[in-house]
């Protein structure tokens, strides 16, 4: 049996029996899977391998062949977190829109880099260093300059500061997480890449008159569910030392839509962004429980032929 869980958020009881493959699937990010492990480990008191952790982000190792060589453009996170992830995935020339702000200030005159953010970035004439493609991977600190350097690249083919020439040259936008919304420590869910997305579509459509074709990767699409899926074949082969001949029963805890699409049981949790008291859930799940420990008890008990608890 699988388990994959959709929420970071919330926690598994270390007292919980292991006896099954345990996977994260998340639309978080900023840092490297290998970080985001050890943070893992050190809270849940078990070990978690990167094997067993996909981000949002972490789809793009599958386009690493297209743009390893080229330069791209890396939106979101504190920093240039990001760019160390893009570059460990094998992209060899990622910039940020810090580097873009450093090269030349009046980019956008409304923000200064503060000192930890002009360390963060590196020398580069944009003018003469064609952006390939823009990977939004995390969620944009500075919606403002995010958004004017998207557009910049988009209207000039690539060129920051050349002449508005759209035609010439696509230049591929992905965004790596569609939520509206994310569960914080704040009362109230809070707004996620997906309110950047659409600040963008609607500035975009208001300067030009048209939408921009993009990609989207993240929970509940169907494209990141089958890198999903082949990550769990991977680690299943791992744990087994043979292929996968068939697929096992998969439990995925907290991600309903993407679940029910795949096929997936899922398993509807009251410890994130979904709350009871504002009416049913919007996706019908396998089960409801009040958070991950009882999930993944039930799913357990449910494989085993006992009667789960209620």
């Amino acid at each position: 049996m699988q388990v994959f869980m959709a929420d970071t958020a919330t926690t598994v009881h270390s007292k919980l029996p292991l006896a099954f493959a345990f996977d994260i699937l998340t639309n978080g990010g900023g840092i490297g899977e290998d970080e985001r492990c050890k943070r893992l480990t050190e809270k849940l008191g078990f070990e978690i391998r990167p094997t067993q952790y996909i981000q949002a982000h972490t789809i793009l190792k599958t386009i690493v062949h297209k743009y390893a060589n080229v330069p791209v453009l890396v939106l979101g996170g504190q920093n240039d977190d990001i760019r160390k992830v893009a570059e460990k995935y094998g992209f060899k020339h990622a910039y940020t829109t810090l580097d873009v702000k450093a090269w030349n200030s009046a980019v956008w005159p409304f923000h200064d880099l503060t000192e930890a953010e002009r360390a963060s970035t590196k020398p580069v004439d944009f003018s003469k260093t064609p952006i390939h493609a823009i990977f939004v991977c995390h969620d944009p600190r500075n919606w403002a300059l995010d958004t004017q350097i998207i557009c910049d690249v988009i209207q000039s083919g690539g060129f920051i500061g050349g002449p508005y020439r759209p035609a010439q040259k696509h230049v591929e936008l992905i965004f790596c997480n569609p939520d509206l919304l994310w569960r914080s420590d704040f009362d109230r869910p809070r707004i996620g890449q997906g309110g950047f997305r659409l600040a963008f579509e609607a500035v975009y459509k208001g300067l030009t008159g048209t939408t921009y074709p993009y990609v989207q990767y993240g929970k509940p699409t169907s494209a990141t569910y089958e890198f999903a899926e082949q990550v769990l074949r991977d680690r299943l082969e791992e744990l087994q030392g043979v292929p996968v001949t068939q697929m096992p029963t998969v439990y995925m805890v907290g991600d309903i839509a993407g679940a029910n699409g795949a096929g997936w049981n899922s398993v509807l949790v009251r410890t994130g962004v979904y709350d009871p008291v504002n009416g049913p859930p919007r996706h019908t799940p396998t089960h409801e429980v009040a958070d991950v420990e009882e999930a993944v008890w039930w799913a357990i008990e449910r494989e085993m032929g006992r009667h789960p608890r209620s």
